[in-house]
């Protein structure tokens, strides 16, 4: 009789597209993934996956296969929610976050996690959106709440929130309380996102649209870096206002307005739906959901 172990593991071949990987993803060896394979195509009597040198490919038999095994493992967790409830459905979910959404309401999103499903276990990883987005696609997290959305594939991208840069000054940079322009931030160093990301090439050309050539971008990979250099009064920062709500709120800080329309940061949670990873899409989903409230505060 086969057996469920063997169904996801065929499942787990099938979306890796080879028995090394899915041997990792099992956390087993991988002459136990092609054993299991080999048991399911004698129990069968077909031929479910080619190999070559770039990896296993399903047959026609295995993509039929495969349509019964992602309903087998979707109606395994509806059976898992109905009888034992949320707390039936447990397993480790490796969460990638932007340090925005860090500084921001990811919190009320690891409280929410918590109080719903407790048996949920969270790894979290906080990096620039291109690094989610390249561990997205490799597998090493499941879900990414970054700057997307992510299109390699068929990922699923769910909208969270739209963040506006803004200009943060120190209370005691030596500005005009009116509007100011561009060109009177460029007397001191901007602080913003790192060199190989949207919002710094996308500031870099409002100067340059703006004639203004000689101003000094401070890249930082560390949004909390740069909130201190401005706190130190170090320079301009160009940042979404969000991140700094507390210290906006204290007057350390304050926003300045210079006419132009800045660059809006478009933040999803990003993910790959799996048959064998319901959690995915429920921490994508609730993620949602917090951002929402959170924008709405």
């Amino acid at each position: 009789m086969i057996d469920l172990r063997t169904l996801e593991t065929f499942y787990v071949v099938a979306q890796t597209g080879g028995f090394h990987r899915a041997a990792e993803k099992l956390n087993t060896t991988q002459p136990a993934v092609s054993a299991r394979i080999a048991q399911l195509e004698q129990e069968l009597k077909v031929r479910l996956l080619e190999r070559d040198k770039r990896g296993s490919h399903l047959t026609a038999k295995g993509r039929e296969l495969l349509g019964y095994v992602e309903r087998i493992m979707a109606l395994r967790t509806e059976m898992v929610m109905a009888v034992a409830g949320r707390d039936g459905l447990g397993g480790t979910v490796q969460l990638g976050v932007s340090e925005t959404i860090v500084h921001t309401w990811l919190p009320d999103l690891l409280k929410r996690l918590n109080q719903e499903y407790p048996s949920i276990t969270l790894e979290i990883s906080v990096d620039g959106s291109a690094n989610l987005a390249t561990a997205l696609t490799e597998g090493t997290i499941n879900v990414a709440l970054l700057i997307g959305p992510v299109n390699a594939g068929n990922a699923t991208n769910l909208p969270l929130c739209d963040y506006p840069l803004s200009w943060i000054v120190p209370a005691q940079l030596p500005l005009k309380a009116s509007q100011v322009t561009l060109e009177d931030l460029t007397a001191f160093p901007i602080i913003t996102f790192a060199r190989r990301t949207r919002p710094y090439w996308q500031l870099l050309e409002l100067f340059e649209k703006a004639h203004l050539h000689k101003v000094r971008l401070f890249a930082n990979s560390s949004l909390s870096s740069i909130i201190r250099m401005t706190l130190d009064g170090i320079g301009v920062a160009a940042i979404p206002c969000q991140v700094v709500a507390e210290h906006l709120a204290t007057g350390e800080l304050r926003v300045v307005e210079t006419g132009h329309e800045m660059p809006v940061l478009s933040f999803t949670a990003s993910f790959f739906k799996r048959a064998d990873m319901p959690l995915n899409s429920i921490v994508a989903d609730i993620a949602q959901q917090v951002a929402a409230q959170h924008s709405t505060k």
